[in-house]
């Protein structure tokens, strides 16, 4: 399977690109790629001008946007994406949420709910705070132990390679002839084989 086809099958839904870039369930994405684009009609009347965006439901570090225009896609990132400590999806999104509306807050912004998510992963990544195995867990620390678990799983084995962040867009430096001649594993020969000489080997 290409990449384009891992795109294809994600889960897509319709947004207009703003002078922010694409907003996706209080998530801002952006990237220089977009300029040319933004408050533009994309073509598609029957979507009333939006453009087609494809996202991952197990990775909220970047979306795709169809190019309508000049064809392919345009990776986007998120522009929370060096506030994260590790890919995670859609469950962990929501689970900080909750637990913001559970403290209260009912209208979180989108960096509260990153550091709702960060708090919930670096957690459960350190483990419980006290060693007694025989201690009783609460609801709600089952369901934080289960979202992190799962967001754990998938991070470990993604199937496209991370976005880089919105400002980390800037092209590597060219690779000089000697760092190349130097990546290069050195080439050992191998003698030639003499069958006279074999033969006269005590083996």
């Amino acid at each position: 399977m290409t990449e384009a086809d891992y795109i294809e099958l994600l889960p897509m839904t319709w947004r207009a690109i703003n002078t922010y870039g694409i907003k996706i369930r209080h998530r801002k994405y952006d990237c220089r790629a977009l300029t040319r684009y933004r408050r533009q009609h994309s073509g598609i009347v029957a979507k009333k001008g939006l453009w087609e965006v494809h996202a991952d439901p197990y990775d909220v570090s970047r979306i795709w946007v169809r190019d309508h225009h000049e064809g392919g896609w345009i990776t986007v990132p998120w522009t929370h994406l060096k506030s994260a400590p590790i890919p995670f999806g859609e469950q962990a999104w929501d689970h900080g949420r909750r637990v913001l509306a559970e403290r209260g807050n009912r209208n979180p912004t989108e960096v509260e709910i990153t550091q709702a998510v960060n708090e919930l992963l670096t957690k459960a990544g350190r483990g419980p705070d006290q060693p007694d195995s025989k201690l009783k867990k609460t609801r709600g620390s089952r369901k934080d132990e289960r979202v992190a678990g799962r967001t754990r799983a998938t991070a470990t084995s993604p199937l496209l390679p991370m976005a880089p962040a919105a400002s980390e867009e800037a092209e590597p430096a060219p690779e000089s002839a000697a760092a190349a001649e130097e990546r290069l594993a050195k080439v050992i020969p191998m003698p030639i084989f003499d069958p006279f000489t074999e033969a006269d080997k005590r083996w």
